[in-house]
């Protein structure tokens, strides 16, 4: 980074504050009180973000007599669910270009059951009165290298050629003449298959949606062992415990109740900044009159939007994984990458110089090997899981939830049916085989950016095995 460059980031981050800008709001609800003592209910769900959530308001309207207990560590949304870009997409599988190589026969149903699963979000928002900022505005990913114009060319062929429509290729000036940036070569708009939204407030409307339907939440309260009893399970917390005859886990980057799902995944810190509200010039500047959301197609790539008070988020770049999957808290910042994405964002938008940030804040996601959610069920078909997301669950896990209800239920469903659903990622190998993957992957990746996209021998050989590493 030029000294000039650096100079410029540093001074935008002075005044930024280390708290997640959704969760720095004061409509935030105050927690309910935890669980002393012992409950009994008809289904457990262990975890209060969007997992858990569309599971317990799921089963609710599936059978509003069924008695739902939800149990979360700590307060409801304050994990990934409250930190996230706020980008709702209908991709339930990571996108469309992971897919179309992993489940080609069956992603026409994939695409259509992510389409009914957006429409179910927006229906859901406006039944329960969500005041979560939906804007189903689309999402436009961009090229800023020549080698990823030609990535989104070949996407947008073999969209077209399958049947996908929605998708509108834009050259240059037509992206440009959405959002302008000197570094936009083109761009691939889905119109219609990503929403805008605060995340935060989404998981707190789903909260007291749960509340108004008669689901018994209870806050730091961290379910800590899972086991049979009787006819059911029981789950230990702190003070008590809750006997259920059917658990739902939505515990996704937090280690599983279920030991041997927790190889599947691995936790990744992404990180993200918010800019001060912009003014009338800095929006003139820049455009973006549609507010769509934006990424870009590098391998180490930027997610931005614009917020309901005209902030830009800008995050992505550093997917941070931990030696041996730890979970640690002083990792939910990092100035080193906060300067870096300070440096990125003027370089893409250099006639915003001189605005500043006013959040800069980082979390854990939980990432797999294939990219997008998997599921099952342990214990006698007593309890299901989905976890593995890896970014796409603002969208996916309403869908999750379904899935994991069709199992409790015995159920044999379009969803249950599909090869998504009934087979698994590779798993992860242990520590130090893990740490070494990641890093020889995340190099590789750099490397591909600055070598026109170009892809050495461990990133094709993991291409053939269907293996990565993605935020």
């Amino acid at each position: 980074m030029a000294p000039g460059a650096m100079r410029t980031a540093a001074a935008s981050l002075a005044d930024a504050q280390p708290v997640a800008y959704w969760l720095d709001d004061p409509g935030r609800p105050g927690a309910v009180p935890a669980l002393a003592g012992d409950e009994r209910c008809d289904l457990l769900v262990v975890g209060g973000g969007y997992s858990g959530l569309w599971t317990a308001l799921l089963a609710k309207e599936r059978d509003p007599q069924r008695d739902v207990v939800l149990i979360e560590g700590r307060e409801v949304g304050w994990a990934a669910s409250g930190r996230n870009g706020g980008f709702c997409s209908a991709s339930l599988t990571h996108g469309l270009a992971n897919g179309l190589s992993r489940w080609p026969g069956e992603l026409r149903t994939l695409e259509d059951l992510g389409g009914s699963n957006l429409d179910g979000i927006e229906s859901a928002v406006e039944r329960y009165g969500i005041d979560c900022d939906f804007e189903r505005t689309g999402d436009i990913s961009v090229a800023t290298q020549p080698h990823q114009l030609e990535d989104l060319r070949q996407l947008h062929g073999e969209a077209t050629e399958a049947g996908f429509a929605g998708l509108d290729l834009l050259d240059g000036e037509e992206v440009r003449a959405e959002v302008d940036s000197p570094t936009f070569l083109g761009g691939l708009w889905d119109r219609r298959g990503v929403a805008m939204l605060n995340p935060a407030r989404l998981a707190w409307g789903l909260k007291r949606a749960c509340l108004d339907l008669g689901v018994r939440i209870y806050e730091n309260t961290p379910g800590l062992e899972l086991a049979r009893s009787g006819p059911g399970m029981a789950v230990r917390t702190p003070y008590g415990r809750v006997l259920a005859r059917h658990v739902a886990l939505g515990t996704n980057v937090f280690p599983s109740l279920v030991r041997r799902v927790r190889p599947y995944t691995v936790p990744v810190y992404d990180y993200a900044l918010t800019t001060e509200p912009l003014d009338e010039d800095q929006l003139g500047a820049i455009g973006w009159r549609g507010r769509q959301g934006l990424s870009d197609g590098a391998n180490q790539f930027h997610y931005f939007r614009i917020t309901a008070d005209n902030r830009i988020l800008w995050g992505g770049y550093d997917a941070i994984y931990p030696y041996g999957g730890r979970l640690d808290a002083a990792l939910d910042h990092r100035p080193e990458t906060y300067l870096k994405l300070a440096s990125h964002f003027f370089a893409c938008f250099p006639q915003l110089e001189g605005l500043r940030f006013s959040h800069a804040w980082g979390g854990a996601i939980d990432t797999c090997s294939r990219f997008s959610a998997f599921f099952g069920t342990a214990h006698g078909g007593r309890v299901a899981y989905a976890a593995g997301y890896t970014g796409l669950g603002v969208g996916a896990t309403r869908f999750g939830a379904d899935v994991m209800l069709d199992l409790l239920a015995g159920e044999r469903t379009e969803r249950t049916e599909l090869e998504m659903v009934r087979t698994k990622p590779v798993p992860f190998p242990p520590e130090p085989a893990a740490w070494a993957g990641i890093g020889l992957t995340k190099w590789s990746l750099a490397r591909a950016d600055v070598r026109g996209g170009r892809r050495n021998l461990w990133l094709r050989a993991m291409d053939r095995v269907g293996l990565g590493f993605d935020s």
